[in-house]
């Protein structure tokens, strides 16, 4: 089966070479407040609010740790190239299961984003979206793959 939008199977070697270390940083990151000293440069902003008394101001060079930006880079590239990579062999079974798998990750992205809407507030609500920007695509990629799995299973259980 053609198939044009997806990645070559080549990507997917890559992309869970970016996206296990993305998900691992990120945690400890997240539980730990990693940071890197040595990431703390100067980056172009188009917009800053400025500090609590500050003004905001817009284009400007500002002094700031990327740790975050990197991790968030390689995770969203890594379960890209992981999730939208054809299998070597690309058939119906398989693009109904990532189209099953995609609807799947979606409904359970959002009843978990609306569970956090009504009970986190604040920064915690903060926290809550900024891990709902890469929830869609672990869903999509542990479904897709789990369902891969079972199917193989049980078809080496048929033989």
């Amino acid at each position: 089966m053609k198939t044009k939008l997806l990645l070559p199977n080549q990507f997917k070697k890559i992309g869970w070479c970016l996206l296990i270390p993305g998900l691992i940083f990120g945690l400890l990151t997240l539980f730990f407040e990693l940071d890197f000293e040595f990431l703390k440069v100067h980056v172009f902003s188009i917009y800053s609010s400025g500090s609590i008394f500050g003004h905001p101001t817009f284009f400007e060079i500002l002094k700031n740790n990327i740790t975050d930006e990197l991790i968030a880079i390689l995770i969203i590239i890594g379960a890209i190239f992981v999730a939208l990579s054809k299998e070597k062999n690309e058939d119906e079974f398989i693009l109904k299961n990532r189209l099953d798998s995609l609807v799947w990750a979606v409904y359970i992205n959002y009843a978990i984003l609306l569970f956090c809407i009504i009970f986190f507030y604040d920064m915690d609500f903060l926290t809550v979206m900024m891990i709902n920007m890469f929830t869609i695509l672990i869903f999509f990629i542990i479904r897709f793959y789990y369902v891969l799995y079972k199917s193989k299973k049980d078809m080496s259980h048929e033989k």
